[in-house]
């Protein structure tokens, strides 16, 4: 009898499938297939247009100081260290316990005249202890000399952007001309202000100067190879991309220096997004003024260790830039000061494509579109979309990080696993959909904190972080693939299953948490 119901509600069940899908399901795929095909086309026209500039600047040895002036800032032996500029160094931090010292350190090992740079930490701690740390080691470096500022405030409204506003208003910072600013993460090198003052000086047309990022923990563990894979392909194309043909590209929010009569024209720092540093280069570059990459200065700073802080910072990452493009859109195609293919290059190109499309696609497409025409034999994806398209674009991105190249599969498969939160944070931010549009969770760094300490034994801990949290979104999507794989080899014949399984593998070993590191307890 129960064999009877069960064979009833399957024959049910399979007959309301069939009455839906031809009508609804079928019409309703090939619609969603056409356009994650229109959208794959437009991110490898995308690809294919940077990766054109980049080969034209390798073979035209294309060099900055061939198009801005660049000459070295000397010392004039009548006005003496007046002739350098009074610059203004900017730490924002917040509870940055294994980091503060590092930072603090080499921001006041510049090697700037000493009485033409103010060093501002501006401290949003709410640990009193490390509050404290921190003063300690500002007051340190006073009493060796250096011109250093701690600056707290008794809240901590608009996070970064807030900090780095209120620290602006201060009346010493009124002398200075540029101000620079590293997150606690980052060290420069000694010569940084050298090799990065000398544009702004020469070149009054220019606002921004950014350096490139130089991962120090890049092989701390798998998941932070795949980050600089990522990353380096954002600095070695798409800033110098961006650089050579528009004198545009987003600010970094970190190892940058910024002339402050340029920032204060463009209003200043904005808390409206969570991406500050994005909205600020914006509005700046819409009043006419012109940025530089410096892609062979680069700046040691720190990748996210822990699978939660990973996802925290790529929320952000993609939940501010749509936020930004929703309320900026209208402000930018109406601007009177920058040219239409400059305007067309910030909407489509820089915004539209980069910061929605690219996170849309690789998800939608290739994580839940893809696998759902094995169940649906009557839509089918043409190979170029299927393989052909995202292999070179893969391929392309590949080249930013040739020593990882044979990790390329794996960069893949987590890229993938990634884009489910880059989605679901562009869709936030396009909407302004829940409260976690302008939610800022400040990314955990671990300086020194996974090294063995001098006389200390050495932990027997694994490094790899097993099964210490469960992500129930990650785990969902896996079992999707999973069943999707299952039914693909049983009844498929395009082979997906290959694909879908391994996919499905790496949404599981993310869902259980086995990537990463262990982040110590404090």
């Amino acid at each position: 009898m129960e064999s009877f119901l069960s064979a009833s509600n399957y024959g049910l069940l399979g007959t309301m499938w069939e009455q839906v899908r031809a009508p609804f399901i079928v019409p309703f795929m090939k619609m969603m297939v056409i356009m994650c095909l229109a959208m794959s086309i437009m991110l490898f026209v995308e690809r294919v247009y940077m990766a054109l500039v980049i080969v034209f600047v390798k073979l035209m040895r294309y060099k900055l100081e061939k198009r801005y002036k660049w000459e070295a800032i000397k010392e004039d032996l009548e006005t003496g260290n007046s002739v350098f500029p009074l610059v203004l160094v900017q730490i924002p931090m917040y509870n940055e316990k294994e980091v503060y010292q590092l930072s603090i350190g080499a921001a006041c090992g510049l090697s700037w005249p000493s009485d033409r740079v103010i060093i501002q930490v501006l401290d949003d701690s709410t640990d009193p202890i490390i509050k404290d740390l921190v003063e300690l080691e500002c007051k340190r470096w006073a009493g060796k000399g250096i011109n250093i500022k701690y600056e707290i405030r008794d809240n901590r409204n608009g996070y970064k952007a807030g900090a780095l506003k209120q620290g602006m208003k201060h009346s010493y910072v009124k002398q200075c001309e540029f101000v620079a600013i590293f997150d606690a993460d980052f060290q420069p090198d000694p010569d940084f202000l050298w090799r990065t003052i000398p544009f702004l000086a020469n070149n009054p047309e220019l606002a921004l100067v950014q350096a490139r990022w130089k991962f120090v923990n890049s092989d701390e563990c798998l998941m932070t190879r795949m980050q600089e894979m990522s990353l380096d392909y954002h600095f070695t194309v798409e800033q110098e991309a961006g650089s050579t043909t528009h004198a545009f590209f987003g600010f970094n929010g970190t190892a940058g220096v910024w002339r402050i009569s340029a920032l204060n024209e463009a209003g200043g720092w904005k808390d409206r997004t969570t991406v500050e540093d994005m909205d600020l280069a914006v509005r700046v570059s819409l009043k006419g003024w012109k940025f530089v990459y410096v892609g062979d200065l680069k700046v040691k700073n720190e990748l996210p260790s822990t699978f939660k802080a990973y996802r925290y910072q790529q929320h952000r990452w993609s939940c501010g830039p749509a936020n930004l493009f929703k309320k900026m859109i209208i402000e930018i195609a109406r601007n009177k000061k920058v040219t239409l293919w400059k305007k067309i290059y910030v909407i489509y190109s820089f915004f539209f494509v980069r910061k929605i499309v690219a996170h849309l696609v690789t998800f939608i497409f290739y994580c839940v579109v893809l696998p759902a025409t094995v169940l649906v034999p009557e839509v089918q994806v043409p190979k170029w979309g299927a393989v052909y398209i995202p292999s070179i674009i893969s391929l392309l991105n590949a080249v930013g990080t040739p020593r990882s190249f044979h990790l390329l599969v794996f960069w893949i498969l987590f890229e993938n696993v990634m884009s489910l939160h880059r989605t679901k944070g562009t869709f936030i931010g396009l909407f302004e959909a829940g409260t976690r549009v302008n939610e800022w969770v400040v990314t955990k760094k671990l300086g020194e904190a996974l090294k063995p300490k001098p006389g200390s034994k050495p932990t027997k801990k694994p490094r790899i972080q097993i099964g210490e949290s469960v992500y129930m979104l990650e785990i969902f999507v896996g079992v999707y693939l999973f069943l999707c794989g299952c039914f693909d080899f049983s009844y498929g014949k395009n082979h997906y299953y290959i694909y879908l399984f391994l996919q499905s593998m790496a949404f599981f070993i993310a869902g259980f948490g086995y990537i990463g590191v262990f982040a110590p307890n404090s």
